[in-house]
């Protein structure tokens, strides 16, 4: 491989380049971006339940206020993750850097409040247990913020 081509790769296509994970490579190729998509959704899903667990056993933060921080958190590990490994978000300019962390934000807020009514719903009002909820909401919020992201904050320009 060229010098060049090795600069343009990001690190995870040179683990998957590899001669022990080359036979995934074709894969991870056709479908990277869903799998970069899923891996730092995890990552962020992880991080997220246990900063929701975390403000709520050890500092007795009402839930949704817990909710609201961690999303802040999250947000902004999701929007470095995103722009930079999943959708390939380079822009030339800052007023598009902030155009596209605008766009991301408002997004986001729009799954926040989402997730917020979900938590508020069936914890504050309904009583049920917290991490179930949580979770459920989550993966609600996983699967919008995906759609949000993919046909609206990082769709690449047409020519």
């Amino acid at each position: 491989m060229e010098t060049k081509d090795i600069q343009s790769q990001d690190i995870f296509d040179r683990i998957m380049s590899l001669p022990v994970l080359r036979i995934f490579e074709p894969f991870y190729k056709k479908y990277k971006e869903g799998l970069m998509y899923l891996f730092f959704g995890g990552l962020t899903f992880f991080l997220s339940i246990f900063l929701f667990w975390f403000m709520d056993s050890v500092m007795h933060i009402n839930e949704v206020v817990n909710n609201t921080i961690d999303w802040v958190i999250c947000v902004a590990f999701q929007f470095f993750t995103n722009r930079t490994w999943v959708f390939d978000g380079k822009v030339d300019t800052k007023k598009d850097f902030f155009k596209q962390a605008g766009s991301f934000t408002l997004g986001r807020l729009f799954t926040l409040v989402v997730e917020d009514v979900l938590i508020y719903i069936f914890i504050t009002l309904m009583g049920f247990p917290k991490m179930p909820v949580k979770l459920a909401a989550t993966f609600v919020v996983i699967v919008l913020n995906y759609i949000i992201s993919k046909l609206i904050v990082f769709r690449k320009k047409e020519d």
